[in-house]
Order: structure tokens, then sequence, then C-alpha cells
């Protein structure tokens, strides 16, 4: 992941200090690919786009009650692309998924207290995912709802989180 996180680094220069942050984890002596390690632990995540690449795939979140990407924990598995894809096609139920190489972006986030586990950082990192032609997507259990989103009106839609509209703009402006 270093060599992942140097290239994302001249990719997204002005992004240094949070790069940072994520390279001072992965030296981490306590594993933070464990959910367990409460000081903050990373998670992989999924900006899964519809074929045409113009639609966003997110989940109305059941425990946060917001909308975001998809994605959860690395539960120990240090390949967070991997993760990425694996939570993507469970939270999603498609199936003919593929992941880009190269992490598409970086979000450091405070996970509220909930259900006796106290409050700590997820150190997300984002993956893009392809959808194929199939977008029947079904609803998990982790999730109210899922959605289909035009990215362009992502960008703009500020009820939205802060991360999804910069992911969208990264989108948009790729190419």
């Amino acid at each position: 992941m270093a060599a992942d996180l140097a290239d994302y680094r001249r990719r997204w220069p002005a992004e240094a200090d949070t790069i940072a942050d994520f390279a001072e984890l992965l030296g981490d002596d306590e594993n933070p690919f464990l959910r367990e390690r409460l000081a903050g632990h990373f998670t992989g995540a999924a900006w899964l786009v519809s074929a045409d690449g113009r639609r966003i795939l997110l989940t109305h979140h059941r425990k946060l009650d917001r909308w975001l990407q998809l994605g959860g924990h690395a539960d120990g598995d240090r390949d967070l692309r991997r993760v990425a894809l694996k939570e993507a096609e469970e939270e999603s139920g498609l199936s003919g998924l593929c992941v880009d190489a190269g992490i598409f972006d970086l979000d450091r986030h405070w996970i509220p207290e909930r259900k006796g586990v106290p409050g700590h950082w997820h150190y997300d990192v984002r993956y893009v995912v392809r959808a194929g032609a199939d977008e029947a997507f079904v609803v998990s259990d982790e999730s109210h709802a899922l959605a289909w989103r035009e990215i362009a009106s992502v960008a703009d839609d500020a009820s939205l989180d802060e991360s999804l509209r910069r992911m969208a703009g990264k989108w948009l402006a790729r190419e």
C-alpha cells in the first residue's frame, strides 16, 4: 500500500497532509487493518460507477443514516482494493464488478460511539469499482436503500457528505 500512497501523492499533491496521516497509520506497530484497533483503522470503499460512467451507486447507510459510498472494514485484509470490491459486491448484490488499480480517494472520518463501541477514526481508502451491464441492485441489511445518482448532481448537492462531493469533482475532472 505504500507504493499506492506514493502514486496518490503524485496525482494529488494538495492532499499531502492527509496522505501523511495514512502513511503514519500504515507504519503503526498495532495492526491498522483490524476494526478492534480503536485508535483508528483502515476501511475500504467503492466509488461504484455505472457502465457509462455517468452515475454512482450510493447507499443510505443504516447505522450512520446518511447517503454514502459502499464500503466497510478490512477485518485483517491488507489488500484494500480487494476489500472495496468485496464490499461493493456484498452491499449491492451486483456481480461482474471490476475494480481499477490505484487509490481514487482518501478520507479520514470520525465514527461516533454506537452499541458500546467507542467512537473512533476510519481511514477510508477508496477505489473506483465499475458496474457491468446489469445494474439491478439488491439492498443489503446494511442499508436503508440504494440509489443510482447522476455524478454531476452529486457534485452540486450540498446536502450530501463533503467527501462524496469531492469524489464527484475528481471523477468529473478526470482525463
